[in-house]
Parts: structure tokens; C-alpha cells; sequence
């Protein structure tokens, strides 16, 4: 029998079986049932506005969202949404699905922490984005009911979630301060890691090799 969690069920395919586990292993407990409370919270976004969506793709964006904070998967060499983008296509072409809908889920998780922009995209980039937003800063809490909230925290817990984030944020990306620049997360850098400094736009426009 499926499981069911505030009235979303979640998919039960060998594929998102395969995903759970990956994601089990390389991830936190805090990550992993951050994750499933993307696509949770995600699920039910879309039901309320009226979405359809892929249950399989969009559980395997939101499980694979956070890959790049995880030791297994981060690089220093790029954005970590960028790591977690890579490894779900990875994952997805290595059971057989490829082009457009591997393509979608790398969107997902590359634009999850892009505001705005995903709301514009495909139903399983949308609801990425707010699964996300809901979870960690509360954008569209009232948007799923007590019970929905209630019953989703019980099966997946969120002890001391707002610290344990901002930790998990900063263990991630502080091997890469670079790929902050222009981006949200380089408010956590800024608030955790000392001496960090911030890129600054206006200087690099002016400080190009460009004469005028």
C-alpha cells in the first residue's frame, strides 16, 4: 500500500524507491526530511491551485534539491543547486529518461532558490520553488490548512529546522564562497563565516577590462 501523508501520496515506483534510498544515504536526517516536505508541501501547492504535474519527477527535484550540500555530492567549483541539478539528471538518464523531462527536473532543482522566475515555468519547476519557500522561510504557510501542516511535520519532524538549516546552508557553500555572488546564499556566508566578503556588481561593471 502506498503511502499517504496529509492526503498527497507519496510515489511508490521502484524509481522513487531507488531515489529515497540515494537520498537516505547521502543526506542528513534534517536534509532528507526537509526534502520530503518539498515535495509534500509542493504536492499540495499544486493541488490547490489546480496544477498537473508528474508525481514521479516532481518527487525526485525535490528529493535531489539539496544533494549538493551533502559531503558525497558537493563540489567547489560551482553553485550547490547546480550539484543536485547534475546528479538527478544523472540519475533520471540512468533509468531511461532523458531529454525534456530530465531536463525539467535539473531546472527544478537549479532555480529552487530563484525567486519568482520558477512561478513562470512548468508545474514541476513551480512547485519545486514553493515546496522549497514554504519550508525553509514560510512563503505560503497559510496556503496549506493545520491539519495539512500538522500532518506532514508528524511524519516528517523539523526539530530546531531554522538553525539546523542555516548550519547545513553553511557546511555547504563555504568551501565556495564565489558561487554566492548574486544569490540569497550569500547572506548565510555573511551571517556564519568570518571574514567573508561580499561580491559587489557595481564594482565588478567597473572594474572590467572594458574602457569605458
Amino acid at each position: 500500500m502506498n503511502e499517504v501523508i496529509a492526503g498527497v501520496e507519496i510515489p511508490d515506483t521502484a524509481l522513487a524507491r531507488e531515489a529515497t534510498e540515494l537520498v537516505r544515504e547521502a543526506a542528513s536526517p534534517l536534509l532528507f526530511d526537509h526534502s520530503r516536505r518539498v515535495f509534500l508541501w509542493g504536492a499540495l501547492r499544486g493541488r490547490e491551485q489546480g496544477l498537473r504535474y508528474d508525481p514521479e519527477l516532481l518527487y525526485v527535484a525535490a528529493m535531489f534539491h539539496d544533494l549538493g550540500l551533502t559531503e558525497k555530492f558537493r563540489r567547489t567549483d560551482q553553485r550547490f543547486e547546480i550539484d543536485g541539478a547534475d546528479e538527478a539528471r544523472r540519475f533520471l538518464q540512468g533509468h531511461g529518461i532523458t531529454g525534456e523531462p530530465a531536463d525539467r527536473v535539473w531546472t527544478s532543482i537549479a532555480l529552487h532558490t530563484t525567486q519568482e522566475i520558477p512561478l513562470h515555468m512548468s508545474a514541476e519547476i513551480a512547485l519545486v520553488n514553493r515546496g522549497v519557500s514554504l519550508d525553509v522561510v514560510g512563503i505560503g504557510y497559510d496556503a496549506v490548512s493545520d491539519e495539512q501542516r500538522a500532518a506532514v511535520v508528524a511524519a516528517h519532524p523539523r526539530p530546531d529546522f531554522k538553525n539546523g538549516i542555516l548550519a547545513a546552508f553553511t557546511e555547504g557553500i563555504k568551501d565556495r564562497p564565489g558561487t554566492t555572488f548574486g544569490n540569497i546564499k550569500a547572506d548565510v556566508l555573511a551571517h556564519f563565516v568570518p571574514g567573508f566578503v561580499r561580491g559587489d556588481f557595481v564594482e565588478k561593471i567597473k572594474d572590467s577590462d572594458w574602457p569605458e
